[in-house]
């Protein structure tokens, strides 16, 4: 069996309208959750100040996290935009987060044109010049950001590391050279250089499973402490060493490295459909969340088993943790609701709806969204609403990282099927994801984390807060805040990070293969 490796492996005014009370349902009326949230919604001029002051602040923190020489941000810094502690490592990741990042913020008008492009070209100068896998024109996961050298000490400084090349990193790294590409024409040469350069047949297995899967990555010299497979899928270049997980569920953040791959032309669209939607309906693994419900049916001649969760008088497609991250951030790129109405657009409606009244109604928080990120008491900590997502360990929504097991049906009895949170954790960033499917909804619960809660400063909110105690995890991570500029991107400039993504090509290479498949999800 393979696995599946979540997010990341290391880490360490104006008022808006009137807020929603805890009974009030993501979906009104006779409205199908195939619609989107968002319905007629249109922002108001106090919407339109208070996120825009949103953006500007959280643009505050990534220039703050980002080196002057060479463009490079941080993973991460504390609580000061004015005089920053930088973490001294960066990954891929981060690096692709602020360039959609400054695409966004030109666009808002918060920098000039000349501003975005000055610091596009000196972000991808250094990338250009940096040590990378050049037969597969893929980044390795840790660089010094002040100095774009690759660290061989892990992001703690503990313990020496063999440079590892991430699918995933690389994906979004992608993800973010075709925004560059089409949102700064000026850009685009030397965009194109990178991206014409990387190539995702490196992480195409065709012989894990019938149609293939995504390796999670691999080493250019074999690592002394870890056991790898020799090969080379591509069949270009030198032998490389993988690690021996692959990614093999569908709704994951892992998915995006996939669609690149498609985009690109590298990886077969068969792929998609190697992935689990659930896994599969049987005591033999009875060691996950719940029991699945669904049907069989076959796209491009594989069998997929359509597979979902209960959770609420709802049915849908998990997440491996039951968190916003793994379900939305590829959503950030490829408008997923919109080009497969019958899957992906019934499921993020009902991921989001999950949140809301998890935190509302069933945890009974006062305020919801739930993804990995700083944990308030230090370190980093994943969270998730997890009756959502398949991990048996489960992504907890409260600092005492309470469990939810109620079982799986006819195979295992639940030890916890009805439990008592404690103090919720939630992640902004997660809200702001959410935004596309329920604007009204994130924007008074983000309002009220910053009102009540206080979780905000000048960079912007902070990554986490624990809601009864009021504890706050007081920094700033790049990722995050990149998601919350791709996501004010998306939903206040007409889709602008979508847009500048999904090119002609891109969207006949992606488009037709998802728009075929219909999940299970939906309403009970």
């Amino acid at each position: 069996m393979t696995a599946n490796i979540s997010r990341r492996t290391l880490l360490a005014a104006t008022g808006a309208t009137a807020v929603i009370g805890t009974t009030t349902p993501a979906f009104g009326g006779t409205r199908s959750p195939a619609e989107l949230l968002k319905g007629g919604w249109k922002p108001s001029c106090e919407d339109k100040a208070l996120v825009g002051r949103w953006a500007r602040d959280t643009w505050r923190s990534l220039v703050a996290m980002t080196d002057e020489t060479t463009g490079l941000p941080a993973d991460n810094i504390g609580d000061s935009v004015t005089n920053p502690v930088r973490s001294r490592y960066t990954s891929p990741t981060n690096i692709g987060g602020y360039l959609w990042s400054t695409v966004v913020a030109r666009h808002l008008g918060i920098i000039s044109p000349q501003e975005s492009l000055r610091r596009i070209t000196q972000t991808l100068t250094t990338m250009k010049n940096v040590d990378h896998h050049e037969p597969s024109g893929m980044y390795f996961n840790w660089y010094d950001e002040a100095t774009g050298e690759v660290r061989y000490v892990d992001p703690d400084g503990t313990k020496p590391i063999t440079p590892f090349v991430s699918s995933v990193d690389n994906g979004w790294f992608a993800c973010a050279l075709m925004v560059v590409r089409n949102a700064e024409p000026q850009a685009r040469a030397l965009a194109d250089s990178l991206l014409n350069k990387m190539n995702f047949a490196y992480y195409y297995n065709p012989a894990a499973r019938p149609g293939g899967l995504m390796r999670g990555g691999f080493f250019e010299t074999p690592p002394p402490d870890e056991e790898t497979d020799k090969g080379n899928h591509a069949g270009t270049g030198p032998d490389v060493y993988y690690r021996k997980f692959h990614y093999d569920t569908c709704n994951t953040e892992a998915r995006i490295a996939g669609y690149i791959g498609f985009a690109l032309g590298q990886v077969p669209h068969t792929q998609y459909f190697a992935t689990y939607r659930t896994f599969p309906d049987s005591c033999d693994w009875s060691w996950v969340e719940q029991r699945p419900k669904g049907v069989h049916r076959t796209y491009l001649g594989l069998d997929v088993f359509e597979g979902t969760y209960s959770y609420r008088g709802m049915r849908l497609v998990p997440s491996w943790g039951g968190d916003m991250f793994e379900s939305l951030m590829p959503d950030l790129f490829i408008p997923e609701a919109t080009w497969a109405p019958r899957s992906w657009g019934i499921n993020h409606p009902l991921t989001v709806r999950a949140h809301i009244e998890h935190g509302l109604d069933d945890a009974k928080y006062g305020y919801w969204g739930f993804s990995p990120a700083s944990n308030p008491k230090g370190g980093y900590s994943v969270y998730g609403v997890e009756a959502i997502g398949m991990d048996p360990g489960g992504y907890p929504s409260d600092l005492e990282a309470t469990n939810y097991d109620a079982g799986f049906e006819g195979c295992r009895e639940g030890t916890n099927p009805n439990p008592t949170y404690g103090d919720g954790v939630v992640t902004p960033h997660a809200a702001f994801l959410a935004m596309q499917y329920a604007p009204r909804q994130a924007i008074d619960n983000l309002h009220r984390i910053e009102t009540n809660l206080h979780a905000y400063s000048r960079g912007g909110f902070y990554d986490s807060v624990a809601v009864r105690s009021g504890l706050i995890a007081k920094r700033y991570l790049a990722l995050d805040q990149a998601m919350v500029m791709g996501a004010i991107g998306n939903v206040f400039a007409n889709d602008l990070v979508r847009r500048s993504f999904s090119s002609r090509q891109v969207e006949q290479r992606i488009r037709p293969l998802i728009a075929m498949e219909q999940f299970e999800s939906g309403l009970e």
